[in-house]
């Protein structure tokens, strides 16, 4: 299954940048807590240790700040970890939209593409299998439809023959008109 092998993981950019950007952010925000509380933890153990120890006190700050240094940059390796995952997980996403707004496209151009499928581990294969299932009803109908205007096409040459010449004028225009939208029906 080469075909559906995913190459290009941004296929909506504005909605998957955006979509990572925010879950980011309120893991960045909500994430803010813990160092907050340990500066506060350590601060308050400094301040002890300084009545103890003078030593141990003049060392605790620099401590404090290269902990405090790795937590920020565990924080933004988490972040960008996070950043990541939403990209993929938001692929999952946006894949099947773009899919399926090119198969809508295929068919407004005339095209015929078949059935609409999503790559196996894609959110919303539901969503493929509905619209099959809708579209399939609907060319069923539209067959229904040709069928019964080719009928009526049949109808209209025959009553043509029994009417006036000039409402022979009419049913031919009607018949061009039938044979037009019949055209179109065998078209898609």
């Amino acid at each position: 299954m080469g075909i559906n092998k995913r190459r290009i993981y941004l296929v909506n950019p504005s909605f998957q940048l955006r979509f990572s950007i925010y879950v980011c952010l309120i893991v960045f925000i909500s994430s803010l807590i813990y160092p907050l509380v340990i500066y506060d933890v350590l601060t308050e153990i400094i301040e002890k240790n300084a009545q103890v120890s003078a030593d141990i006190a003049s060392r605790l700050p620099q401590t404090r700040r290269e902990l405090l240094i790795i937590l920020s940059l565990w924080q933004i390796g988490f972040t960008g970890m996070i950043f990541v995952i939403c990209i993929f997980f938001s692929h999952k996403i946006a894949g099947p939209l773009y899919k399926l707004m090119k198969f809508f496209k295929a068919i407004r151009a005339g095209e015929s593409p078949g059935r609409l499928f999503f790559r196996k581990g894609d959110y919303f294969n539901e969503v493929a299998d509905e619209f099959n299932l809708t579209f399939e009803q609907i060319q069923e109908n539209y067959k229904k439809d040709l069928v019964y205007l080719s009928e009526v096409n049949t109808y209209l040459a025959n009553l043509s023959m029994v009417v006036p010449d000039d409402k022979k004028v009419v049913l031919n225009e009607i018949n061009r008109k039938l044979t037009e939208i019949q055209e179109r029906f065998n078209s898609i």
